[in-house]
């Protein structure tokens, strides 16, 4: 069995301390986090580039984890076809306990060594994906099993991980370790480690949609137009680009229904 050795909180008597006092500790500790980011950026742009390669000839990125880490990696997996416009498949994120662990921890969910790989299985997992587990404690047994499977059918793994020395990021080939120090709440991974997690797949996420060409320049020229927001902004952008107005913007989106679409015809047109 894998053991968690938890930091005690550099806070104590937690209960004892005013609103203000809760607010302002738990800031102070939080603008941590960014710092620790920062220091393990030379490992996430190795996880970045690699992703990049399999992703160009077909791969697809997998998040697996359990708990906080597994909602994590959904919202980053289901965040990429309205921003960047790219097939629901490309980026997939799988929780321990399954959809049902969403909104409802599931018990003991996470200690299945076995059922990451039949997880992955289910979408016909293939040599050019990339597998990344994200775990706060770096312990978690439904990741561990994932990588190792992963590992030995040739994938890529990576991990994002907020403890030194982990057995996860043993098991990673490209792992990406966030030390954040202790919790708050003493244990409470959903707080700095948490936080760490999210900035650290913005960024993964992110950097390889715009190395796969889904910006031009700083827009989002393929997202969704799935509301009347997105739908106004993409008729800024069509404006901003062409030099057209409101009106001629709105018709030219409307008829392509797609950002980048609407500048490209134009382009050609005009040149």
């Amino acid at each position: 069995m894998v053991r968690v050795t938890e930091k005690e909180s550099n806070y104590q008597d937690l209960d004892k301390m005013s609103v203000n006092a809760l607010l302002t500790n738990m800031n102070k500790e939080d603008k941590t986090v960014p710092l620790a980011v920062e220091k393990a950026i030379p490992q996430l742009e190795a996880l970045v580039k690699v992703t990049v390669e399999k992703m160009k000839i077909g791969g697809r990125l997998f998040y697996i984890g359990a708990g906080t880490s597994g909602r994590l990696g959904i919202l980053d997996a289901s965040e990429c076809p309205p921003t960047f416009g790219v097939p629901f498949d490309w980026v997939i994120g799988l929780i321990a306990g399954g959809d049902t662990a969403i909104r409802k921890a599931v018990e003991f969910a996470e200690d299945d060594m076995e059922q990451a790989w039949k997880d992955m299985e289910e979408y016909d997992i293939d040599k050019n994906d990339v597998i990344i587990g994200i775990a706060a404690s770096g312990t978690t047994p439904y990741v561990i099993g994932g990588l190792r499977r992963a590992n030995a059918e040739g994938l890529v793994t990576g991990c994002v991980v907020c403890n030194s020395n982990s057995p996860i990021a043993e098991e990673a080939q490209y792992p990406v370790e966030v030390i954040v120090g202790p919790e708050f709440v003493t244990g409470s991974t959903r707080l700095k480690s948490g936080t760490a997690q999210k900035l650290v797949l913005n960024m993964l996420s992110t950097s390889v949609m715009i190395q796969l060409g889904r910006v031009k320049g700083n827009k989002m020229v393929d997202m969704q137009l799935s509301n009347i927001k997105l739908v106004a902004r993409g008729v800024r952008m069509v404006m901003e680009e062409t030099g057209l107005n409101q009106d001629e913007a709105s018709a030219l989106l409307e008829r392509y229904g797609n950002v980048r679409k609407a500048i490209e015809s134009y382009q050609s047109l005009k040149s």
